[in-house]
C-alpha cells in the first residue's frame, strides 16, 4: 500500500467538499474549508523553507487548527509532532531539538514558554501562533497564515512521516515513527465496520467516502481526550480519512456538559475518552440531568471508545443502564494499535475490567520467545506482528529492543504484560516499569486498582511501590475517596482482600483530596510515589 494521508483526503474532498469535516460548539468547517485552510497553511510553512522531512510541532489544544495544521504538514510532505501542551521549559525544548522540528504551532497561551525556549532551538525557523496576542516580528498569526494563496498538490509517498512522541514510564520521551502506509493499515476494522475495504488509491479514498457518507453511515466523531495523544489523534485518522466529522470540545479543561451538548448539536456517533478519568464524571453529568429532567438527546451515539488507562466495569454498566450503545475498550499503545479489544453492550454483558480479546495480529509471548499456551497461568509479553510503526525516531538501540525479530517476523514489544486464560481471553497485568517486586512476587498496579476502584467508594486511585525493609517494596494504595464518603484504611484493604491474593494487597493507604493524572487520563506515578513516601 502507498497511499498517502493527505492525497487521500484531498480525493475526499473532491467527492464531498460541501459536507462537514470539523466542528466545535461554536464553529464547524467543510472539507473544501478544510482542504483550503490547509492548504494555504502548507504554502505559509513552505515559504519558510519548510519541505519533505521537515518536522512540525503541535504545542496546542484541541480544535481546528490542530487539524488543518497536520493536514498542512502532509501537504508539503512534511512530519507533524505532537507536544504535551503542560510542557514546561525543558521538556519543551528537549522535545523541539529531540525532534528536529523547524516550525511550531502553539496556542497563544503558551506564547511565553515557546519564547523563552527559541533561542535554544536553532532549526526552528516558522512560529504561527493559534489566538490573539500582541504582534511580535517572529510570530505569524495562524489566520494570516490561512489566508495565504493556497498551495498546489504534489505527488506523495505512503511512506511520508508522522510522529507520535509517547511519555512512558522511564526516560525521555521518544517519537514514535509511523508512516502514511503503516496508519492506514490499521484502519482496517473502521473501514471493515462501514462495510468497504482500505482504499489502496486515492480514487477508491474519494469513492468509498462518498458511499459512505451518502448513505449516512460515517462516523460522527467527539474526541474528548487530547489530540497530542493517540487515542484521540489515532481514531481521528482513521474518522477522516472514511469522510467522517471530527469534533471537539472547546474548553481547556474536561467539561462533560459540554461533552453532551455536543452530542447532541452535532449528533455525534462516537465518542473517544480515556477510561474512568472521563467516564465517571461524564456519567455522573447524564445521571444529573436525567434524575433533574433536563437530559439531553443523545440518541444518535452508537460508540464510546477509550484506551489507554482503565475503563472500570461499574462505570460501564452505569453507562449502559442510561444509554444503549456499544463500548470498545481498546488496546493499544503509541507503539502499535489493534492489539486487543472488550465490546460490551447490553447484549454482551461481559464487563470486567482490563479483559481483552487478542486482535488478529496480536501474540502473548514469553521471554524466551514461545507463544503462550491459553489456561498455562504464565505471564508474558502482548507482541503486535501489524501494522507496524518505523521504530524510534534517533533511537536504534531503543528501536531495536522494542521492536524485535522473533523467528524471522518482526514484532512491536512495548512491554505490556498479560495472562491467557482458557477460553483465549487475556489479562492485562500492566508495564513490567511499573512492576512492584515484593517479597519476590510481581504485583502490577494496574490489577491492584482494578480490585479497589470496584469499592463504591473509591474515586479513582495508583498503586506504588515503596522501599520496605522486609519485603522489598511495600504495595501501597494511594486512594481518592468519593466526596462526602467515609471509609476507613481497614475497610478498603478487607474489601481488596475479596478479589486479590493476599500479596497483592496494599500494606497501607494514603488518602489524598485529588488524585493527579495527565490531560490524557494517564496516571502519574511519579507524583503517586512521592506522595505516598510523605508522612
Amino acid at each position: 500500500m502507498d497511499l498517502n494521508i493527505a492525497t487521500a483526503w484531498e480525493a475526499i474532498t473532491d467527492q464531498i467538499g460541501d459536507l462537514p469535516a470539523i466542528s466545535t460548539f461554536e464553529t464547524s468547517r467543510t472539507w473544501e474549508e478544510f482542504e483550503k485552510n490547509s492548504a494555504s497553511l502548507a504554502r505559509t510553512l513552505s515559504e519558510k523553507g519548510l519541505k519533505r522531512d521537515s518536522k512540525v510541532a503541535f504545542y496546542c489544544y484541541n480544535g481546528p487548527e490542530y487539524l488543518e495544521g497536520q493536514f498542512a504538514a502532509f501537504k508539503i510532505r512534511a512530519v507533524p509532532a505532537n507536544v504535551n501542551y503542560r510542557y514546561l521549559d525543558e521538556e519543551l525544548a528537549y522535545i523541539l531539538n529531540n525532534a528536529d522540528a523547524e516550525a511550531i504551532l502553539f496556542d497563544s497561551s503558551l506564547s511565553e514558554r515557546v519564547e523563552s525556549v527559541r533561542g535554544r532551538c536553532p532549526k526552528l525557523k516558522a512560529f504561527v501562533r493559534i489566538g490573539e496576542g500582541s504582534e511580535e516580528d517572529w510570530i505569524i498569526n495562524y489566520k494570516e497564515a490561512i489566508s495565504n494563496e493556497p498551495l498546489k498538490r504534489v505527488e506523495r509517498s505512503g511512506d511520508d512521516l508522522w510522529f507520535l512522541y509517547t511519555g512512558g514510564t522511564t526516560g525521555s520521551p521518544k517519537a514514535v515513527m509511523w508512516s502514511h502506509s503503516g496508519l492506514i493499515g490499521g484502519m482496517g476494522e473502521t473501514f471493515r465496520s462501514l462495510g468497504e475495504k482500505i482504499p489502496e488509491n486515492p480514487r477508491e479514498a474519494g469513492d468509498i467516502a462518498k458511499r459512505i457518507t451518502h448513505s449516512g453511515k460515517e462516523i460522527r466523531q467527539l474526541c474528548a481526550a487530547p489530540l497530542m495523544h493517540g487515542t484521540s489523534s489515532l481514531t481521528a485518522l482513521s474518522t477522516h480519512t472514511h469522510g467522517g466529522l471530527v469534533a471537539t470540545l472547546s474548553s481547556r479543561t474536561f467539561n462533560p456538559a459540554e461533552l453532551w451538548e455536543m452530542v447532541e448539536k452535532c449528533r455525534i456517533t462516537m465518542l473517544t475518552i480515556v477510561g474512568d478519568a472521563f467516564a465517571r464524571p461524564m456519567i455522573e453529568e447524564l445521571e444529573t440531568s436525567i434524575e433533574n429532567s433536563t437530559s439531553w438527546d443523545i440518541s444518535s451515539l452508537r460508540l464510546v471508545m477509550s484506551s489507554g488507562v482503565m475503563f472500570s466495569a461499574p462505570l460501564k454498566e452505569r453507562l449502559l443502564n442510561m444509554h444503549n450503545c456499544t463500548i470498545l475498550d481498546a488496546l493499544g499503545s503509541s507503539e502499535g494499535t489493534g492489539m486487543g479489544k472488550q465490546v460490551t453492550s447490553r447484549k454482551r454483558k461481559d464487563t470486567g475490567t482490563a479483559r481483552f480479546y487478542l486482535g488478529e495480529h496480536t501474540r502473548v509471548i514469553t521471554e524466551d520467545g514461545q507463544e503462550l499456551e491459553p489456561g498455562s497461568k504464565q505471564i508474558g509479553k502482548l507482541a503486535l506482528g501489524y501494522p507496524l510503526p518505523v521504530g524510534y525516531y534517533k533511537d536504534p538501540e531503543k528501536t531495536e529492543k522494542t521492536f524485535p525479530t522473533i523467528n524471522g517476523r518482526r514484532w512491536s514489544i512495548p512491554g505490556d504484560w498479560a495472562s491467557v486464560e482458557k477460553d483465549g481471553s487475556i489479562t492485562l497485568l500492566g508495564r513490567g516499569s511499573e512492576c512492584i517486586n515484593t517479597g519476590g512476587e510481581k504485583v502490577f498496579p494496574e490489577e491492584v486498582e482494578e480490585a479497589l476502584k470496584i469499592n463504591p467508594a473509591v474515586i479513582d486511585c495508583n498503586v506504588v511501590g515503596l522501599p520496605d525493609d522486609r519485603w522489598g517494596e511495600a504495595v501501597t494504595a494511594v486512594v481518592e475517596i468519593r466526596s462526602g464518603e467515609t471509609i476507613s484504611e481497614l475497610e478498603i484493604l478487607n474489601d481488596a482482600k475479596k478479589r486479590l491474593a493476599g500479596y497483592k494487597v496494599p500494606k497501607s493507604v494514603v488518602f489524598v483530596e485529588k488524585l493527579k493524572r495527565g490531560p490524557n487520563g494517564k496516571s502519574d506515578y511519579r507524583w503517586a510515589r512521592d506522595r505516598a513516601k510523605k508522612p
